[in-house]
């Protein structure tokens, strides 16, 4: 599904630069370009970024315990 319509920026490729190590929304722009058009798309991809951070915090927590 496309997060950024203006930049056709899936949110496949957002999974995959925060898999890739992209923590911020800083990040994600500088590789995407997410949010330089209309902005309409930058409360679902902080959505994104929060859930796949706490995914991978989940998962940690899971190796250390």
């Amino acid at each position: 599904m496309y997060v950024c319509l203006c930049n056709a920026v899936s949110d496949k490729a957002i999974k995959k630069s925060i898999a890739e190590g992209a923590t911020t929304m800083r990040e994600l722009y500088s590789e995407h370009c997410v949010g330089n058009q209309c902005g309409k798309c930058c409360k679902d991809v902080k959505g994104i970024l929060n859930e796949e951070l706490l995914k991978l915090a989940d998962e940690l927590l899971v190796k250390v315990a």
